[in-house]
């Protein structure tokens, strides 16, 4: 298989070991999770179902962020407990990926679940030289790692403005350069805290995804990734401290997908410019849903359009067709897409052809993840 490497800027052969380990980053639940998350999770899927269907076996790691300044945010406005917000937000988000019909994960660990991995791996960073501590404030320094922006190859104003965007806060007095980023923080009164050795408080963003890879998964992930807005700051932190923590390679190949938006903006809860997948399966049946998501490339950003939903019906019913069809090679031809840096719209284009040529094609639409 053939796979983009957004470190290496370049498609390269994906050589795993028989156990393939991913680790998708998950949502902040404290809103509904809209159509570009679940394009990101669908990418992910359907590399799982190639992987397995080649032989390998598939751990995969979604992690749930249920404490850091967006949830906390969100759950003082509304004046309830953090977790119970959690709870609620998760419960629609698990109804969402059942639609879309996502395999099951690995694990889906909690970061409040890992505090005591956390705070290991920052004292790791503390005593060796690479995090310092101010008032309370525990904070990686990114000049003591010398390959900071390998992932994204941002340059330094880049990664200024997008921390900025991206609630890094790069004004902070108390950090020693604009780039360090919070590993530990104290808590405000309202806030959850967990006892350090620097205070009471409560872990930084970038951290937990750290901590909750290694204890899931190992030191080295095969593939990691999210949407391509988390390339930089998080993906960029995430592999500063856990290289600084463990020495060793962090991610063997860093998957990125493209934005989805509508109405010629990105999709983002802080605008409200979002579909939802519940939403849309009120109006098609879920395979349809699934599909319209399937048509686009996974490293392309994409706009939503109502006549996606309408032309995945549509070709949903041509391919039921053919269920009394002749046999025919597709299946590979499927699987020769797929390999070639997971070519969606090339796979889709192949069962058509299939499907108009009268050849049965349910086996290739079960590897896409469509059932007919």
């Amino acid at each position: 298989m053939l796979l983009y490497d957004t470190a290496r800027r370049g498609v390269f052969t994906m050589e795993p070991g028989p156990v393939v380990s991913l680790y998708s980053c998950g949502i902040t639940p404290y809103d509904a999770a809209h159509l570009g998350h679940a394009f990101v999770y669908l990418t992910f899927d359907v590399l799982q179902r190639r992987l397995r269907d080649a032989g390998y076996e598939t751990r995969c790691v979604r992690n749930v962020t249920d404490v850091d300044d967006d949830i906390l945010r969100k759950a003082r406005q509304l004046g309830v407990n953090y977790l119970d917000l959690a709870a609620r937000e998760m419960a629609k988000f698990e109804r969402d990926m059942r639609v879309i019909n996502l395999l099951p994960v690995y694990s889906e660990p909690r970061a409040t679940g890992a505090i005591p991995e956390i705070l290991t791996m920052i004292g790791e960073l503390f005593d060796t030289g690479h995090a310092y501590e101010v008032e309370g404030w525990v904070y990686f320094q990114a000049a003591t790692f010398a390959r900071f922006g390998q992932v994204s190859h941002e340059d330094r104003a880049s990664m200024l403005q997008l921390a900025a965007l991206h609630g890094g806060d790069p004004g902070d007095p108390r950090k020693s350069d604009p780039l360090d980023f919070v590993l530990w923080q104290p808590s405000l009164e309202d806030e959850p805290a967990w006892e350090s050795r620097w205070g009471a408080g409560r872990p930084g963003w970038h951290i937990e995804c750290s901590a909750l890879a290694r204890r899931e998964l190992g030191d080295t992930l095969d593939v990691h990734g999210g949407g391509r807005d988390l390339a930089f700051p998080h993906h960029e932190c995430e592999t500063a401290q856990s290289e600084s923590s463990t020495g060793r390679p962090f991610v063997r190949h860093w998957l990125h997908v493209g934005l989805v938006g509508l109405d010629g903006v990105k999709m983002s809860k802080s605008l409200g410019n979002l579909v939802f997948v519940s939403e849309l399966a009120q109006h098609a049946e879920p395979a349809a849903v699934r599909l319209a998501m399937l048509d686009q490339h996974y490293r392309s950003d994409w706009e939503w359009r109502e006549e996606l939903l309408s032309r995945a019906q549509s070709r949903l019913a041509t391919w039921r067709s053919t269920l009394n069809g002749r046999p025919s090679s597709v299946l590979h031809e499927v699987r020769d897409a797929l390999d070639d840096d997971l070519n969606c719209p090339a796979a889709l284009a192949a069962v058509d052809a299939a499907a108009h040529a009268g050849a049965t094609v349910a086996p290739a639409a079960a590897l896409l993840g469509i059932t007919l």
